[in-house]
């Protein structure tokens, strides 16, 4: 009796030594994860914004923040547990960067709340692109579309881009009738305005938004799913593919579909094209990034520094 209690002991200390060790497993995995992500969060934004992030910092609390051109410290992650709206009010860097934009064409409508690019770090996008209207206002250029001219920030390249963008796809358009119905005319770039029913700036505030032609599917209030989806196939992938080369996120590519929006987000993008899966190799977690860039092995240098 006595050495069957003691096998039956044994076997319960074993079972759950067996069970703490998965469970101490599961968590270095996902720490290992999110340092890993965190790492290649914050290269993408310092490749995104040269001119503006000029250093990161490790505070005593192990809060990380990117310092600006100006001085002022954004904050990586607050760390705290938010819903959805919650991300969408009030969005920190992590949760800017947190869902994965897919630079491949789809077919089907993303899942509800997968929206990439609509959690926006008001702080970065101030620092940016101003912070007031009378600001935002000041940097604004006039780009020519080809065919009529548009207001867009000129700050961090964004303008420049929308002005390639168009060049690559107005030529298109004369022998493409599918483009040339989805390019025009613009429905908007620079509009100081709230996002409807929110307190939240759209992205047109900023200048750093242009909403091509519309079509009643084109935007998840307006129509249904289905429709929304047969818009989505019709909608030419030239223009999608394009606008994404020149750094633009495209409101297709949201749960909350707004099929006819560009948004110009670089850091989406750049993670995008470098980080899509998890990197097996701490030591390389900035795999396939183009070491050429001295400016970009800075960077590397400072993180790995920095987030040893």
């Amino acid at each position: 009796m006595k050495k069957k209690f003691i096998y039956i002991v044994t076997f319960f200390l074993l079972v759950n030594s067996t069970n703490i060790v998965k469970a101490s497993n599961s968590r270095d995995l996902n720490a290992y994860e999110y340092d890993v992500k965190m790492k290649q969060d914050l290269l993408c934004l310092m490749m995104a914004y040269p001119e503006y992030i000029k250093d990161i910092n490790c505070a005593d609390n192990n809060y990380v923040y990117l310092i600006m051109k100006s001085g002022k410290k954004i904050l990586y992650d607050d760390k705290k547990v938010k819903t959805f709206e919650e991300k969408l009010e009030n969005a920190d860097l992590q949760d800017t960067m947190e869902q994965p934009y897919p630079l491949t064409d789809i077919y089907k409508l993303m899942d509800k709340n997968h929206d990439p690019g609509r959690y926006r770090s008001y702080d970065l996008l101030k620092e940016v692109y101003g912070s007031s209207r009378q600001q935002i206002e000041k940097n604004l250029k006039s780009v020519n579309l080809k065919y009529t001219r548009v207001l867009f920030n000129n700050n961090n390249r964004a303008a420049e881009a929308l002005e390639t963008a168009m060049e690559n796809l107005v030529p298109l358009s004369k022998e493409n009738q599918v483009v040339r119905k989805c390019l025009f005319p613009c429905s908007g770039t620079f509009n100081y305005r709230l996002v409807a029913g929110t307190n939240r700036l759209s992205p047109h505030s900023f200048g750093i938004a242009i909403d091509l032609a519309s079509d009643r599917r084109d935007y998840w209030k307006w129509s249904s799913a289905k429709e929304g989806e047969e818009r989505l196939n019709s909608y030419s992938k030239e223009i999608v593919e394009t606008f994404e080369k020149n750094n633009f996120v495209w409101g297709g590519k949201w749960g909350h579909f707004d099929i006819l929006h560009f948004e110009y987000r670089p850091e989406i993008i750049l993670k995008a094209k470098y980080f899509t899966n998890i990197n097996d190799d701490k030591s390389l977690w900035y795999k396939g990034i183009n070491l050429e860039e001295a400016s970009t092995k800075a960077y590397i240098e400072k993180i790995n520094q920095l987030l040893k």
